[in-house]
């Protein structure tokens, strides 16, 4: 199942896609965010698919506006060098061990919505990345069973302000800037792609031309690693969120730096969950 959040005149809302169509599952009754519907596991998603099943009124996708799949998720988990090619030409030995840090709901828009370029930098910058939602709680949650608690999955642009990012140590002031980052289209149930996500397609595009061009196949700590590993820290719950990194091409390792400005627009695609799209704005 696809669903996408998306702007209704009464307020936020929740559709299932069918086709070039969406149900509006809020409408039928159900909740207007992600987020409940993951808490109730695999009942909350049967309820959805059983409106979408009975209610025969449709929204042409052309006619919504976009909201990010998630908006309240209790913890929201990137990886940092997840790719040996990326680590390779941010100057970093592959790591042993998974670079973690947070990324919070302020720092992110939907499909279509401007991601904005902050007047305090002009170094903005691009990382297409797959992310995985969280269907099911657990803590110290082995590998062997991690994918059993994947939800779905969807696409990150990790939009960074590398000269704030290399500041000092910590990485968070440069993956936090308000509406740097975008996450969309939709969330797409795990069933409906290779157990992991694995194998797919990853591509970022700036205005066009390829920057990114990779496989989920070659992150460094696969998806099952990584709930692993970060389940050791503390207790997973539906609707958690881990951004599980980008592969070479970012802007900053280019000669020149290829840096997003101002009417520019930037694309990430992942084979299998579609195409999330962002012009680039100045901050006003």
């Amino acid at each position: 199942m696809r669903f996408i959040a998306f702007s209704s005149p009464s307020g936020p809302a929740l559709g299932l896609r069918l086709g070039e169509e969406l149900v509006d599952l809020t409408d039928a009754g159900l909740p207007a965010t992600l987020e409940p519907l993951l808490r109730e596991g695999a009942d909350g998603l049967q309820a959805a698919k059983d409106v979408a099943n009975k209610t025969h009124a449709r929204i042409p996708l052309e006619e919504i506006i976009y909201l990010a799949p998630l908006n309240a998720p209790a913890k929201a988990i990137a990886v940092g060098l997840n790719f040996v090619d990326h680590a390779a030409e941010s100057k970093f030995q592959p790591p042993t061990y998974p670079v973690l840090f947070n990324r919070f709901p302020s720092s992110w828009v939907g499909h279509n919505t401007p991601i904005v370029r902050p007047r305090v930098s002009t170094k903005f910058d691009y990382e297409g990345e797959l992310l995985v939602v969280i269907g099911k709680a657990g803590r110290y949650i082995d590998a062997s069973c991690a994918l059993d608690h994947v939800a779905g999955y969807s696409i990150f642009n990790d939009g960074s302000i590398r000269d704030y990012q290399t500041k000092s140590t910590q990485w968070m002031m440069g993956k936090n800037f308000d509406r740097s980052g975008s996450f969309g289209p939709e969330f797409v149930t795990a069933d409906e792609l290779p157990a992991g996500a694995k194998g797919l397609r990853l591509q970022t595009r700036l205005n066009g031309q390829v920057m990114q061009d990779a496989s989920t196949s070659s992150m460094i700590f696969d998806v099952a690693t990584l709930i692993a590993l970060i389940s050791e820290a503390f207790e997973l719950v539906p609707g958690d969120m881990i951004i599980a990194g980008t592969p070479a091409g970012v802007g900053a390792a280019r000669q020149p730096p290829a840096f997003m400005k101002a009417g520019d627009l930037c694309e990430v695609e992942i084979e299998g969950l579609g195409l999330l799209s962002n012009p680039v704005a100045d901050e006003g």
